[in-house]
């Protein structure tokens, strides 16, 4: 009967886990418990969030949004020309993608004291708040009051500091999703090591790296394409995209959860 009371507790969903899935749980291992897959199925989600907040940063508020190496140099230029009140809004743009990996980083030390399994989770539900918050604003609308879109991209940066924080942390720094400058000089160094590395080990791990990297490329530029496409119908709302995908991710990881649990009860009742 105990059989019978735990196989009932088993959905398709479940059933399906069975057959198909390995401990794929993407933000639950990190450091050594942590697989090629988890990365590369966590890199290729939350580059796609990336892809898609910068291009709605770009269309809708003139403002790159994922990364803040362009915002020093018009940093610098508007400091040149004296214009200071610009100096002082690429400034607080810096600040805020900084404040955004402080929280994350904040927020996942105080959760995984008590529930460290969870300690993604909080993270997370902040970004999607902010990009819930951003999307439903309609103050892209008002490009009358220089404010507005200002406050919109500094939510935007901080949200993306959090998720790079997050990445980083979970993934010890294998994977970086927010920007893309720092992985193709690791991709050009990886091809050119192809050249020269002929080993079995060291070409296996080499076009691993290689086809995560192109993973996060290719998922960041197809976020971007898709925002684009989208941003002409729905201008700001098309943020509900990656505010889907990381719901998405979030219902996953819990999902996965809930399989390896049953399945350890149903090992435990035999």
């Amino acid at each position: 009967m105990k059989h019978a009371n735990w196989i009932g507790e088993i959905q398709l969903a479940d059933l399906f886990c069975i057959f198909v899935t390995k401990d794929l749980r993407m933000f639950r291992h990190s450091g050594k418990g942590r697989t090629y897959l988890h990365n590369l199925k966590l890199a290729s989600i939350l580059s796609g969030v990336a892809g898609t907040v910068n291009i709605v940063g770009v269309l809708g508020l003139n403002t790159l949004t994922t990364n803040i190496t362009g915002h020093f140099a018009f940093l610098s230029e508007e400091f040149f020309l004296k214009d200071y009140n610009m100096v002082f809004i690429y400034f607080i743009y810096v600040l805020f993608f900084l404040f955004g990996a402080f929280v994350s980083n904040t927020l996942t030390e105080l959760v995984s004291k008590h529930k460290p399994n969870a300690s993604y989770v909080l993270p997370i539900s902040v970004e999607i708040g902010v990009l819930l918050i951003v999307s439903c604003s309609g103050l892209l609308d008002i490009h009358q009051v220089i404010l507005s879109p200002v406050l919109l991209s500094c939510a935007l940066l901080f949200a993306m500091g959090l998720q790079n924080s997050l990445v980083t942390r979970v993934s010890k720094s294998v994977v970086r999703t927010t920007h893309l400058t720092g992985l193709f000089t690791d991709l050009g160094i990886e091809l050119s090591q192809l050249f020269f590395y002929k080993g079995v080990t060291e070409r296996k791990k080499l076009n691993r790296s290689i086809l995560l990297k192109g993973a996060i490329i290719g998922c960041f530029f197809s976020g971007g394409l898709l925002g684009g496409f989208a941003f002409l119908s729905l201008g700001v709302k098309t943020l509900f995209i990656p505010v889907t995908l990381l719901l998405f991710a979030l219902w996953y990881d819990r999902l996965l959860l809930r399989f390896y649990n049953i399945k350890r009860r149903l090992r435990n009742h035999r």
